[in-house]
């Protein structure tokens, strides 16, 4: 009996003295999103196909580097009609160059690219860090996911005033994405798909993006390949290098 209490009494002590994981917070799901989304550099190729409303498709392949933070460029390589065309970010400037003119554009974070239901900074800018703050709870309709709700910075260039964001709790996966208006209109809902390895970062290979507003249209993006081991010339992203 007195060795039955001691087996008790130590298996308690065990169970008190185990360490306790508390639930993520929005700002390491936040880094998470970033990391996978955003890595901090890469080469990719990459295709997006724009449904359009009159039942015709739209479709792209670009070229997508990225250095640091705050250094994108996209060059267009397919349809011929804008092949040669390239986009840039420098921190919360973006810029469009077009061959034809041989001068390049500003642009702004919440149009549309290329007429698709992606806007500019879904493409160009992946750092929710930097532009929202958030909270965590859980949605019982999905249940093994983190629900991240996320609120534009005041003054924050962010592409939208209000955001959801579900993220698998298995592996911190994004599942799907809501995004409104600061009217609380929702505007756009994404859905991701395709997780697979591209070398050594296993995420998301597809997005589709479904147009709230308008929903005979969608846009999907698919990643054929991404390179996480290149480190980009600084001088990728200057302006006097579009074009060349």
């Amino acid at each position: 009996m007195k060795k039955t209490v001691i087996l008790a009494v130590l298996a308690c002590s065990a169970l008190w003295a185990a360490p306790s994981f508390a639930d993520p917070s929005a700002e390491e799901l936040m880094k998470k999103y970033d990391q996978l989304m955003g890595p901090e550099n890469f080469e990719a190729v990459v295709r997006m196909t724009a449904h359009r409303d009159d039942g015709t498709l739209r479709s792209y392949k670009m070229l997508v580097l990225k250095k640091g933070d705050d250094k994108m460029r996209l060059t267009f390589q397919e349809p011929a009609a804008v092949a040669g065309q390239e986009m840039l970010r420098q921190g919360d400037n973006l810029w469009v160059y077009m061959p034809n003119l041989k001068r390049a554009v500003r642009l702004a974070n919440r149009e549309s690219f290329q007429g698709g239901d992606f806007n500019n900074a879904d493409v160009l800018r992946v750092k929710y860090q930097a532009d929202y703050t958030g909270s965590v709870t859980t949605d019982p309709a999905l249940p093994n996911t983190w629900l991240v709700e996320l609120k534009a910075k005041a003054g924050a260039n962010a592409a939208y005033d209000h955001m959801k964001l579900w993220m698998r709790k298995t592996d911190l996966m994004p599942v799907q994405g809501e995004y409104y208006t600061a009217s609380g209109k929702m505007l756009r809902k994404a859905e991701f798909g395709d997780y697979r390895a591209f070398a050594t970062l296993t995420r998301p290979g597809k997005i589709v993006m479904k147009n709230m507003l308008a929903t005979a249209r969608w846009s999907e993006m698919r990643w054929d390949s991404l390179n996480t081991s290149i480190n980009p010339a600084p001088t990728k992203f200057v302006l006097d290098d579009l074009g060349k």
